[in-house]
């Protein structure tokens, strides 16, 4: 049987909302592993769906930069919050947001490119890693462009201009007046910050993503005691209703919770005298994905002075 720590049942409780004794059962039935924990909990309703990746896990800033019909969102991170609030910090990612605004689409590509400070990059995170003291990277960038159109752009959470937590960008391909373009792309670009889509469409969705529901419908479907037949119907109800829910044209639209995303984008081309195509979106929230190791400031600070920390009491 798996070591189950009290680190490991806090983590799952915060990640799931289940209560403890669930979380220290789910990681016991599955031998530890936290991904195949939440989904027993899912199975068994004590806990809502995951959207794990939608847990901020890492510092730094999300930066976006537009022009036209061109756009570009790139994530750069740092080790805590304050190295964010840094103006250097920050002006390197403007410079390599820009850079990738300027055609560097992979992060291979932004680090060797050259800064307004006539540096690297590469070289220029090397020193700031050096001045400010903190570990930094260039996770991941993305960059959108139209034929005609526009690209628009939203920050949530914003720091300074361009920069925050949350980064968007919309692709519209139109021959529609950009002011129609412009209000749109911002309600979309709002929406897909709050709703947080997986896909554009529905077809786009991850295969391994959709059999990982698949088979945790199937599990909660066929303890419900029903023929197979309806266990099948309910299991297929289920998987539709996942699909709407998580591909961006298919969702409801925040602002009034009724209308479909592709509704919306039909009626604002409709208004506009010209069709609309939503062809494309980025949404960068910083540290989606990534596990951040839990800090115990209480024991680094015993660490550095040399003195041991007492054990907590056990109630």
């Amino acid at each position: 049987m798996a070591d189950i720590t009290a680190a490991m049942v806090k983590d799952l409780r915060e990640k799931s909302g289940a209560g403890m004794m669930d979380c220290k059962k789910a990681l016991n039935e599955t031998a530890g592993d936290m991904d195949a924990a939440m989904d027993w909990l899912r199975t068994k309703g004590l806990a809502a769906a995951a959207k794990k990746s939608s847990r901020t896990a890492a510092e730094g800033l999300v930066g976006v930069a537009v022009s036209g019909t061109k756009g570009a969102a790139v994530e750069v991170n740092s080790e805590t919050d304050f190295v964010a609030k840094n103006d250097q910090f920050q002006q390197f990612v403007r410079d390599v947001t820009q850079v990738a605004l300027d055609g560097a689409g992979d992060v291979d590509a932004i680090k060797a490119a050259t800064l307004p400070n006539g540096k690297t990059a590469e070289d220029t995170l090397t020193t700031n890693v050096a001045t400010i003291g903190e570990n930094q990277s260039i996770r991941r960038v993305k960059r959108l462009e139209v034929s005609q159109g526009a690209v628009v752009a939203y920050v949530h959470n914003q720091q300074s201009a361009g920069l925050g937590k949350i980064g968007v960008l919309v692709a519209l391909e139109s021959a529609a007046s950009n002011d129609a373009l412009q209000a749109l792309g911002k309600q979309l670009a709002m929406h897909i910050a709050a709703a947080f889509p997986m896909a554009l469409n529905e077809e786009d969705l991850d295969a391994d993503l959709i059999e990982r529901e698949r088979a945790i419908a199937a599990e909660k479907a066929g303890e419900s005691g029903k023929p197979a037949d309806i266990v099948a119907k309910m299991v297929d109800g289920a998987i539709a209703k996942y699909r709407k829910e998580h591909a961006l044209v298919s969702q409801l639209f925040v602002m009034d919770g009724k209308t479909k995303i592709s509704d919306v984008v039909a009626k604002a081309g409709k208004d506009a005298g010209a069709e609309i195509k939503l062809v494309d979106y980025v949404r960068f929230q910083l540290g989606e994905g990534i596990e951040k190791e839990a800090s115990d400031f209480a024991a680094e600070v015993a660490a550095a002075s040399g003195v041991p920390q007492q054990p907590a009491p056990v109630n």
